[in-house]
């Protein structure tokens, strides 16, 4: 299908950059986010530029992903890695290179779509001084994070004062599930326009397969208990708490249980610490032979994990979505996570999977035992989260729904600056 010329769109993402695989530094959900629904809404006429920051001098400035839909890299500080805790202080430099680029391109964007709250800092100083329309993504919430945390950044509170005026004075903030829509009502603001359209996946290359093949592929046995995590070594995921659920003697009466960790960034620059604190307590638990690091794995080769394995676990203490579930759900295998944020909406209990409380190993353990001991109603549960993929979480679903949102958004701006040719 052809589709008209919708407008053009800036996606912005300084730290996320969609351009870069997987895996590396500051690779996570929300740049697979921007990237996916950056090419599904070209796809669909609109003419999609991804603006983040340039993190390498290797870099090319512009990657052109499809006709439609590139990524654009701004200088803001040195061609470096750099936490996203410590990028506040180079947002003005990128807001600087942002201007540039649409003058020196002749181009004033009408929408801006940001994602987490560094980019919201952008986006609120370009509706103070263009003619824009601003949408904002969260990704995660600091009122939520800092519950959790041990240890709060000194840009906790910038970062806190920041997300509520972007709630209060973006034009729509799209909440991924209802979770994250009570939590910014709740901890946030009770102000500002907010729509739910969820996070998606591929469900060309995330799909149903048969496990006996996806083993022989990766060669794990056929007798194999396996229970497979994906993700980030982050003391947020609670890898600790499912390392110690498997230690658990409910779990451990089962012959052959192993414990698949996909994951990791190449560099390890950022979570070698966490890998290092795993590694040890595997150790002192003994699990050597049972816990497997299998490392950065390709998307490519992702969906074969997933098929392979028994059980996925999303043992996170809080996660704003979480596109692991969707992905395992997709592939027919059921999931066991936390009952917290997004998790409670992708995961149905005991429908799709298991929700269990955060950082409780004891639980997470029984939950291990009940499916490992009952195949049946894996299968069963393997089936239903399937389809529950199909019906809600497609690329295509969720771009359908922003291509809604931002010619919505567009309308509005016409009839704000040009009302006598409104329709009355």
């Amino acid at each position: 299908m052809v589709f008209e010329n919708r407008g053009s769109v800036a996606l912005i993402s300084v730290h996320g950059d969609p351009a870069v695989e997987f895996g590396c530094e500051e690779a996570g959900g929300q740049n697979v986010y921007v990237r996916r629904v950056g090419e599904e809404l070209a796809d669909r006429g609109w003419t999609v530029d991804m603006f983040t920051r340039q993190s390498s001098p290797d870099q090319p400035e512009i990657v052109e992903h499809q006709p439609g839909c590139r990524t654009i890299r701004l200088t803001a500080g040195p061609k470096a890695f750099i936490n996203r805790n410590q990028l506040f202080g180079y947002l003005p430099e990128f807001l600087t290179a942002f201007r540039q680029y649409q003058a020196d391109n002749s181009i004033i964007y009408p929408l801006v779509h940001t994602n987490y709250w560094l980019s919201a800092w952008i986006g609120l100083q370009l509706k103070q001084s263009q003619v824009t329309r601003l949408v904002h993504n969260n990704h995660s919430l600091g009122a939520v994070k800092y519950q959790s945390s041990k240890t709060i950044p000194l840009i906790a509170r910038t970062r806190l004062e920041i997300e509520k005026k972007c709630v209060e004075t973006s034009d729509c903030i799209i909440a991924t599930s209802p979770q994250e829509v009570e939590h910014i009502r709740s901890l946030v603001s009770t102000n500002g326009n907010i729509e739910i359209i969820p996070c998606g996946t591929d469900t060309q290359r995330f799909q149903a397969t048969d496990q006996q093949s996806a083993r022989q592929k990766l060669e794990i046995s056929q007798a194999s208990h396996l229970i497979l995590y994906v993700g980030r070594f982050d003391p947020r995921k609670g890898i600790e708490t499912l390392v110690r659920a498997v230690a658990n003697p409910q779990v451990q009466r089962h012959q052959n249980v192993n414990l698949m960790i996909v994951g990791g960034s190449r560099s390890e620059r950022k979570d070698n610490q966490e890998k290092n604190r795993i590694e040890a307590i595997v150790k002192q638990l003994g699990l050597q032979d049972r816990v497997t690091f299998a490392g950065q794995i390709s998307h490519e080769f992702l969906p074969d994990y997933y098929a392979a394995s028994d059980i996925c676990v999303v043992p996170s203490l809080y996660e704003p979505f979480g596109l692991v579930p969707i992905e395992a759900m997709a592939c027919g295998t059921p999931v066991i996570a936390s009952a917290v944020g997004g998790l409670k909406y992708t995961v149905i209990d005991g429908e799709t999977g298991l929700l269990v409380p955060p950082q409780q190993d004891e639980k997470l353990a029984s939950a291990i035992d009940h499916l490992i001991s009952n195949p049946a109603r894996r299968q069963t549960m393997g089936r239903a989260g399937h389809q529950r993929v199909l019906a809600h979480f497609s690329w295509k679903g969720v771009a359908n729904q922003l291509d809604q949102l931002y010619t919505t958004q567009l309308n509005h701006l016409y009839r704000e600056f040009f009302p006598e040719n409104s329709a009355s």
